[in-house]
């Protein structure tokens, strides 16, 4: 029995349209009842590599510039603690006002097949910067976007990021209400204590008074039990002005600098697929959050003070080099230089241990290919949602979706396998980068002004490469996994155009077809998903996490979930967000021992 740990089991919390509360609970937190615990946190999967690193929690060094918030007097009544909570929202949009975090939006429409219930029909992508000041606004990655899914998302607003606090877009979702967050406005009725991950929470249900406005939010939050911040909102917006949609939203902040819990995660969803239910719009979505301390290059960051050391070279190679090794020098010059302006503009996570544990991967198909190059192979983790690979000198580069929905090693080691024969091949791009002032653009023109597309003699041969490569690796016996991950992507890639864009390397599918190491799509078992055991590809979230704060990239750690019907598998599809939350400095509580499915029920398996 296969066993696999990423599942999203977490139950979907539903929103509530209470009517206004006209008084707050003033009884004291001491006299409530003994907290509940959530449903559990949700089952992810392990590293794909042979060796998976521990990361418990590791976590960044808090931003010099931000001072923790002042402490105060341990609140002794439900009022004291609703103004503590006021007055922590506000200090938290005062402290993130001076932010430019990168905003993705990626979307699924839904439509309903008999058995596997709401699976994607067409899908959308957002990415741009989000400015947190006082004159909101965003700038996007990509600058051709489907206007049409965004003014019928928006009733008719024109920007997506655009945050007004009216409200609209996804990324709005990051406050209940920027502008009038207060007693005026709202009604904040106690409802009991519960545990998120290992933080107790207070738990608020939050009404806008009558006549408060339009866009006034509707729901729940949850608020941490210290420092009374809210790391949870769970609700709508109300009500809509004319022409208006507001949809529905799950957002989760995290504690990743010193008294604040930082905006996150936000999953949106719309629809009703009960019997006779007419759906205007159905939809998931999930909207990620990173690069809050991306620098924003002011006269803060120049260098006050410059010594420069008088120093001789007197080693053997202190020499001119030979045209060849100019070549290659140039090669790492173009090759240094795309990967720091990549990683300056939020696009690449620092190097990290999901490196190392791609690292494996290659060494293994290098060493078992007896492949000896003149300059090392580095890889690296593009943070975005679609599913690309592309190399620049000897640098491989895969996106953190693409990683999400890879099944087990074998399939990791397929796509990584074409990078490295376009390397092995000297298939060589990007050295117009060398020159430094080519790099000289602003963050939101990243897309317009790299890419790493090779022609199409050039992607045959390193697919024929690749295929070669791996017979001679240790995953020559789990091809079939490839084939089955291959058929399970051509059967989605008509729904999944966005998701199959690539942005700066070469696509894995065109025009609905999987043109990627065609060679093994042929290989394994037919795709049937009423075995309950093949589980061909993951959805997105099952492998790697974000931190939002620095960028850096995890791999995902939780409990294996059984399948119980071929729902359960969602192959590249959105679900909700469940974060085990933590405090900053304190690691997360190893996870629970997995309990044995009851029934022999299968689970999802990664081997």
């Amino acid at each position: 029995m296969r066993t696999s740990n990423w599942i999203l089991t977490a139950a979907l919390l539903v929103s509530v349209s209470a009517a206004a509360q006209q008084a707050t609970d003033s009884q004291p937190p001491a006299q409530q009842p003994a907290p509940q615990a959530t449903a559990p946190a949700p089952a992810q999967q392990p590293a794909p590599a042979a060796a998976q690193p521990d990361q418990n929690a590791a976590q960044p060094a808090p931003a010099a510039t931000i001072a923790p918030p002042p402490t105060v007097p341990a609140p002794t009544t439900m009022d004291q603690v609703v103004n503590l909570f006021i007055e922590r929202e506000h200090g938290l949009i005062k402290v993130l006002s001076n932010r430019t975090p990168v905003v993705e939006t990626y979307l699924q429409n839904l439509s309903a097949d008999p058995q596997l219930g709401p699976i994607p029909s067409e899908d959308h992508y957002f990415l741009g910067r989000l400015d947190m000041g006082e004159t909101i606004d965003r700038k996007d990655y990509l600058k051709e976007e489907d206007k049409s899914m965004q003014q019928r998302l928006l009733g008719g607003f024109q920007k997506l990021y655009k945050v007004q606090y009216q409200p609209m877009g996804f990324s709005w979702m990051v406050y209940a209400d920027r502008t009038d967050f207060d007693r005026e406005h709202y009604d904040f009725r106690y409802v009991r204590r519960e545990f998120l991950g290992d933080v107790r929470c207070l738990v608020f249900d939050v009404t806008p008074k009558p006549k408060s406005g339009h866009g006034r939010f509707l729901g729940r939050i949850w608020v941490e039990d210290q420092g009374f911040n809210i790391v949870r909102l769970n609700g709508t917006y109300y009500p809509a002005p004319r022409n208006s949609y507001f949809f529905h939203m799950d957002s989760w902040r995290l504690n990743l600098i010193p008294g604040y819990w930082v905006p996150s995660f936000i999953y949106s969803e719309e629809g009703d697929f009960a019997a006779g239910a007419k759906n205007k719009l159905a939809f998931k979505a999930q909207t990620r959050i990173w690069g809050y301390d991306l620098k924003k290059g002011s006269k803060d960051d120049e260098l006050t003070q410059i010594r420069v050391d008088s120093v001789t070279d007197t080693t053997a190679a202190a020499q001119d080099a030979s045209p060849l090794q100019a070549e290659r020098v140039w090669q790492q010059q173009a090759e240094d230089n795309v990967v720091e302006r990549l990683t300056a503009a939020g696009l690449l996570a620092p190097e990290g241990d999901v490196d190392r544990i791609l690292q494996t991967v290659v060494n293994n198909l290098q060493v078992t290919n007896n492949i000896d190059l003149p300059r090392p192979v580095r890889t690296r983790v593009l943070l975005t949602s679609p599913l690309e690979t592309f190399s620049v000198g000897n640098t491989i580069v895969i996106s953190r979706g693409l990683i999400d929905v890879l099944p087990d090693e074998s399939s990791l080691a397929a796509v990584l396998s074409h990078e490295l024969a376009h390397i092995v091949l000297g298939h060589n791009l990007g050295s117009k980068y060398a020159f430094n002032d080519r790099m000289l653009f602003s963050d939101d023109a990243t897309y317009q002004n790299l890419g790493f597309k090779h022609i199409p003699e050039e992607e045959a041969s390193a697919d024929k490469k690749a295929v070669e490569l791996l017979k001679n690796s240790p995953y020559a016996q789990k091809l079939d996994n490839v084939g089955l991950f291959l058929k399970a992507l051509q059967a989605r890639a008509g729904s999944l155009n966005a998701l199959l864009t690539t942005h700066l390397g070469n696509p894995m599918a065109e025009a609905g077809q999987v043109s990627r190491l065609s060679a093994l799509s042929t290989m394994g078992p037919a795709l049937d998903n009423n075995k309950l055991d093949q589980i061909a590809a993951l959805p997105l979230g099952g492998r790697i996490k974000i931190n939002p704060w620095d960028n850096k990239a995890e791999m995902v750690k939780t409990a294996p979930v059984a399948i119980t019907s071929a729902r359960d598998k969602m192959p590249f599809e959105v679900t909700p967000f469940f974060p085990r939350l933590s405090r900053f400095g304190v690691s997360a509580a190893p996870a629970a021992t997995p309990t044995t499915a009851a029934n022999g029920a299968p689970t999802t398996g990664a081997n």
